[in-house]
């Protein structure tokens, strides 16, 4: 067994190797596990097109919900990160970390309380697309003594969120002026529909920037400073530069990249530093090969790029598409498959989307040249409030 630093995987406590370092295919499956060889050249590539593009990073901690990755990215220059709910903003303001930006219209006296108490010692950005939220912001940053900074969301073509740009938005932004505990510090967008081959990602941005341009308009207008549009996402981060006025982009996925990122043409397979390790369990089906990796392992987010059907890319046999899950099987068709499967193999699988994936498991193996050399705990998983 290869010798190297110990670690002590939660999962693996009480197991023998779980006090060694060990090759990945030694670890209990089903395992989640990252490359850093591969993560930390995800990292330096997008810091660099940021650098590159004159745009700020604010990456999104919702792929990793790590405290570790969190700070190499800001080791790498980001200006700050991005949450999206209270209880991810808590642990990486618990972590020491700071300029924490919430991507999301909370709502709720609790969760808002939540949020004035984190503003006491960490610089806080909240969006919101209504007077109703900033009411309440208002009132629970008043209780505390404390100010938030706000970022008017608006809606660049995703349809998800936010204000038609134009003098909603500006409407808006003048109430919050007048709210005690907050400061109006500009405008936010998510960039979801920038989706699809190179040629429709690029098409779609410049729809986007028309969008972003027309809400920019309207505060020249009004005479009112915008200081930061936050915009992006991990398919729209090469296209920053052809949309004017984008001070920092929000991608999250470029951490460890997936399948959709794959099929899209934002990255190759080589860039996809997290695999789900799994053990072939049974083989007794004609046609089929069940791993121990389920829908309780994976995403059930089926894929909205390349062939939009299957769970996953199992590396080791890419004609064996992963068909169907299960709570813990995961279902292979092996039919079309030239490779020999046989019960205890190790096998790794590439997820859809990767975010929803690392969601499900309290911790990350983390491998370097084909050896698990420690374990990260997932510490923001689960935070849904």
């Amino acid at each position: 067994m290869p010798s190297g630093r110990a670690f002590a995987p939660q999962s693996a406590r009480n197991a023998a190797r779980s006090e060694v370092v060990m090759h990945y295919r030694e670890l209990p499956t089903p395992a989640l596990t990252v490359d850093l060889d591969v993560l930390e050249r995800n990292l330096d590539r997008v810091a660099e097109l940021c650098r590159r593009q004159r745009v700020g990073l604010r990456p999104h901690t919702k792929t990793h919900k790590t405290v570790e990755v969190s700070r190499l990215q800001l080791e790498r220059g980001a200006v700050g990160l991005t949450v999206a709910k209270v209880g991810e903003a808590e642990v990486m303001a618990g972590a020491g970390l700071d300029d924490i930006l919430v991507a999301f219209p909370i709502f709720g006296a609790e969760k808002l309380r939540r949020l004035a108490d984190i503003a006491r010692t960490r610089r806080l950005l909240v969006s919101l697309d209504s007077e109703a939220t900033a009411q309440e912001l208002s009132r629970a940053a008043a209780a505390q003594g404390v100010t938030m900074g706000v970022l008017v969301e608006f809606d660049a073509g995703a349809r998800r969120c936010g204000l038609e740009p134009g003098p909603a938005l500006v409407g808006l932004a003048k109430t919050i002026e007048k709210l005690s505990g907050l400061r109006f510090r500009g405008l936010m967008s998510f960039f979801g529909n920038i989706w699809g081959t190179p040629a429709e990602r690029r098409a779609e941005a410049e729809h986007v920037a028309e969008r972003v341009g027309t809400a920019l308009a309207a505060f020249r207008t009004e005479n009112l400073p915008v200081e930061i549009v936050s915009g992006g996402s991990t398919p729209s981060a090469e296209f920053a530069h052809l949309i004017p006025g984008l001070t920092e982009i929000r991608p999250g996925t470029y951490v460890y990249n997936d399948l959709n990122t794959y099929y899209q043409g934002a990255c190759s397979l080589d860039d996809c530093a997290v695999r789900v390790v799994a053990t072939v369990v049974s083989t007794a089906v004609p046609g089929r090969a069940i791993i121990d990796a389920g829908s309780k392992t994976f995403s059930s987010d089926l894929l909205g790029s390349g062939p939009k059907s299957g769970y996953g890319y199992v590396v080791e046999a890419p004609d064996a598409p992963l068909i169907k899950l299960n709570e813990e099987h995961g279902h292979l068709d092996i039919t079309p498959s030239r490779h020999k499967f046989y019960v205890g193999e190790v096998l790794t699988v590439v997820p859809n989307h990767v975010c929803t994936t690392v969601n499900m498991h309290d911790e990350i193996f983390t491998v370097r040249k084909g050896e698990a050399v420690g374990c990260w705990k997932i510490a923001a998983r689960g935070k849904t409030r």
